[in-house]
């Protein structure tokens, strides 16, 4: 950590959306989340840190060199995340169990297929089709065998072959000098675990630990109630012959799409400088995120989420670590008003005042708090 943090920072992050879907719930049909008694609309602190993270990955996407490691994902699309755990144990050099392979009977493979597995244990394929139980070198035999004992369904000579395989394998959990060495391992390769933080105690890797990151984000809150639209979209073609064959060649799919006409989202952020200093977040990751956070929409375009903008990035820097005043009463300084009474279907029907007054781009002081400097960046 070249530049540890010496400050606290509090912020607020303004976006909006126009004619898009800016977070989809998947337990709703993709509805626009919504909060059901005041009917403001609401993007999930997961969609913004997921965004952040695409980011990085785009503008940092030589770090496969390892050059450049310490900016990579630890959470990233279609990531195994064990994969990260064996290769921090690796590069350290530390030594586990050995993983145990065994070719799985005739007799037991279609049962194998529809058992839950112990954590620690999986199913592998080879380029014959011929199925594999692997055993990681790292399971907790005593929880694996538990769960066993306590799985429902399974026939005594499957419960049999995994128990004699749990048996065989030969496992060694890491220590907690080890596990601490492997959490410093992934917060110095992996940008989002110093920056948010992560579970790594996972059961089918080695252990990193737990880490609470410097950086947290609150769920973006519209200003105003939204309303979700539902339109109705045809797309003229079919995915197969029988849907051609029943249309008669008309070859038609209906389907549904869901937007916010126009919504300004709000969101708060907090960042400590204490748990910088335990995850080696500085002052080049801060400054790193602050930019993420003022383009990340510029690199995530597509015709779900229409146009989405940052719109202002407001950020509260106190002269100590520990911070000068309560985040939430400078928050409240800080107020997005509509102009008029007309239907909002832009930013300019909007004003963001401090202390009632519009904030310029760049660093201003505070009135009655001298120990904490108000920064707007774009």
């Amino acid at each position: 950590m070249t530049n540890p943090l010496k400050h606290r920072y509090d912020f607020v992050l303004l976006f909006d959306v126009k004619d898009g879907n800016p977070n989809g719930d998947p337990d709703a049909g993709n509805l626009p989340r919504l909060d059901p008694e005041t009917g403001k609309g609401l993007v999930t602190d997961v969609c913004l840190k997921r965004k952040v993270r695409n980011y990085l990955q785009l503008i940092k996407s030589d770090a496969d060199s390892r050059a450049d490691s310490g900016f990579d994902i630890y959470v990233k699309e279609r990531a195994v995340l064990g994969r990260a755990h064996v290769a921090a144990f690796t590069d350290l050099k530390i030594e586990l169990g050995q993983d145990l392979r065994i070719s799985i009977p005739e007799n037991l493979v279609e049962a194998i297929r529809e058992a839950p597995l112990p954590d620690g244990m999986e199913i592998v394929e080879d380029d014959e089709d011929k199925l594999t139980l692997v055993v990681s070198g790292t399971t907790d035999k005593k929880e694996a065998a538990q769960q066993i004992k306590d799985a429902d369904g399974l026939s005594k000579p499957l419960a049999a072959f995994l128990a004699k395989a749990l048996k065989d394998a030969k496992t060694r959990k890491p220590t907690r000098e080890e596990i601490d060495r492997g959490r410093d391992w992934m917060c110095k390769n992996f940008y989002d675990v110093r920056t948010f933080g992560a579970v790594m105690s996972l059961k089918s890797a080695p252990n990193c630990g737990q880490i609470r990151g410097p950086v947290q984000m609150t769920f973006a809150r519209s200003v105003d109630p939204v309303v979700a639209l539902e339109h109705s979209i045809t797309r003229m073609a079919v995915a197969t012959e029988a849907e051609a064959e029943k249309q008669g060649g008309d070859n038609r799919t209906m389907g549904r799409k869901f937007t916010v006409p126009y919504g300004v989202y709000r969101s708060h952020g907090f960042i400590s400088a204490h748990l910088a200093r335990q995850t080696g977040f500085d002052d080049d990751d801060l400054e790193l995120f602050f930019k993420s956070l003022e383009q990340m929409f510029e690199h995530d375009r597509s015709a779900a989420r229409g146009e989405m903008t940052t719109r202002g990035l407001y950020v509260f820097k106190h002269e100590s670590e520990l911070g000068n005043a309560p985040a939430h009463v400078l928050f409240d300084r800080l107020t997005v008003e509509r102009k008029g009474d007309d239907v909002a279907r832009d930013f300019d029907a909007y004003s963001v005042l401090f202390d009632g007054q519009p904030v310029a781009v760049g660093e201003h002081a505070i009135a009655g708090q001298p120990n904490v400097t108000l920064i707007r960046r774009c």
